[in-house]
């Protein structure tokens, strides 16, 4: 058994902003994780993370109160306001925070952090490391993990990685740690704690075409929910416009931000040709480009009636080098086409699930002790439909209450001590389980099985939902 004084499952941004939170505080903290964080679906977000900071000259009149105002309105005005105001107001001071960290965030020329449009969004205010602000991020909460680890005068802070986590420890209401499977023995370990973290990320491999990494099961979901942790807003899953059609690879928002055109088959910039996309045009929300998007392929305006095409040409080469590197390399790897000669072939696709664990503004669920954050996590700030750059902000910002929320969890006790023959009960009957399903001698191919899964959610739970492919998913 391996104990400490809260455990954090999950070592993306919301996993690691919570865990240095927990250190900052002298509390004794063990991040479990079935990856590397460095590989954590955190590292894959490219655009930006959103900060009224007012450094764009087009920016100059941009609130927190304006911020959310926009987060609201994009949500299609069912996002939580009270919660949308708070990522908003203490974004800005998390933002500054990295920023000390040694986040490497591009510049303007007097040397302030840059910012750019996003769609949705009022003002240009969202903050970017080029095109891969996910994973400096990412490497900068795990370098200040890292110190912190190795800090003597700090409480212990170890990471597991490589273990999966299979079970939620709920003695008499309250969690109580985890059970996790150690990939590389295979065997089984108890992590004791008086509270519990929750940051596993998204879902988005139910779905048949995802943006998201094979990590991203939507396990780490299930896992509470078998223990009374409810799920909320389930319904709203976020499909991105721009994903390269050929293997769904992420297209940044930011490739439009920057200037970039949708095209049809006939070389039209057609999004002005809807009526909720003709102001704003690439820079509408999410979910209008996606749809309209959608409505031209199913239209038959489609090129070779499957893909658009997002055109970055006319920005000119040193723009492209300078603002989009990786989007170029993306697209010459992994389409075949140079963004500086050729459009890219992109197509919509599952993005984000914008509901998840059911926890209120301090990140506190109906299980005492419970605490979640980040994609896992349901605040709700996002509503039915999440802007661009507001996915990152959530991780700190709520990482980092939740860190905040289950230190004082602990220091006022954490509830009641578990009996030992408890949890050596609940780990016979994980090995059990396990043990059932790897002698078991059915014939059906799980991965097989999987992947009907997410021909069965592309087509039934997809960008247009009705009754029809519903029932034939």
């Amino acid at each position: 058994m391996i104990t400490s004084d809260v455990i954090v499952v999950g070592a993306g941004l919301a996993g690691l902003r919570a865990a240095l939170e927990l250190n900052r505080h002298n509390v004794k903290v063990a991040v479990v994780t079935k990856v590397h964080p460095a590989r954590s679906h955190s590292v894959a977000a490219q655009g930006g993370i959103n900060a009224a900071l007012r450094n764009h000259p087009r920016g100059k009149f941009d609130s927190p109160e304006l911020h959310a105002f926009d987060t609201i309105k994009g949500s299609d005005y069912l996002a939580d306001q009270k919660a949308v105001l708070k990522m908003t107001t203490e974004g800005i001071e998390r933002i500054y925070e990295l920023e000390h960290w040694g986040a490497p965030f591009s510049r303007t020329e007097d040397g302030r952090i840059a910012q750019r449009p996003f769609g949705g969004a009022g003002f240009p205010r969202t903050c970017y490391a080029t095109d891969k602000t996910g994973h400096v991020l990412l490497h900068t909460l795990y370098e200040q993990a890292l110190k912190f680890e190795a800090a003597s005068e700090r409480a212990d802070m170890q990471i597991f990685d490589e273990w999966f986590v299979t079970r939620l420890i709920v003695y008499k209401g309250t969690a109580k740690g985890v059970i996790a499977l150690n990939i590389n023995t295979g065997e089984l370990e108890i992590f004791a704690g008086q509270a519990v973290i929750w940051a596993t990320g998204g879902s988005g491999r139910v779905f048949g075409r995802t943006s998201n990494a094979y990590i991203n099961t939507g396990w780490g979901m299930c896992v509470p929910f078998y223990e009374g942790v409810p799920l909320k807003d389930m319904e709203f899953i976020q499909f991105h416009p721009t994903e390269l059609y050929t293997n769904n690879v992420l297209i940044t928002e930011g490739a439009r931000g920057e200037g970039g055109f949708l095209l049809n088959n006939r070389q039209e910039r057609f999004l002005a040709n809807y009526e909720d996309s003709a102001k704003a045009m690439e820079m509408a929300p999410r979910d209008i480009v996606a749809r309209n998007m959608q409505r031209e392929i199913l239209a038959g305006r489609g090129v070779e009636g499957k893909y658009i095409h997002l055109d970055l040409r006319h920005l000119g080469k040193k723009k492209i080098l300078e603002r989009l590197p990786s989007i170029r390399m993306h697209a010459i790897h992994f389409a075949g086409v140079d963004p500086i000669d050729q459009p890219i072939p992109v197509a919509p696709g599952q993005h984000y699930t914008m509901g998840g664990l059911d926890v209120n503004l301090n990140t506190e669920s109906k299980v005492k002790g419970f605490f979640a954050a980040g994609e896992c996590a349901c605040v709700s700030v996002h509503g039915s439909n999440r802007l661009g750059g507001n996915s990152l902000l959530e991780t700190v910002v709520f990482g980092k209450i939740a860190g905040e929320y289950a230190s004082a969890y602990f220091k006022e006790g954490g509830g009641t001590d578990v009996p030992v023959s408890f949890l050596n009960q609940i780990l016979k009957e994980e090995e059990d389980k396990i043990i059932r399903l790897l002698e078991s001698k059915g014939k059906e191919n799980h991965s097989a099985i999987k992947h009907e899964l997410g021909n069965a959610m592309d087509l039934g739970a997809g960008i247009f939902r009705e009754a029809r492919t519903m029932n034939v998913s």
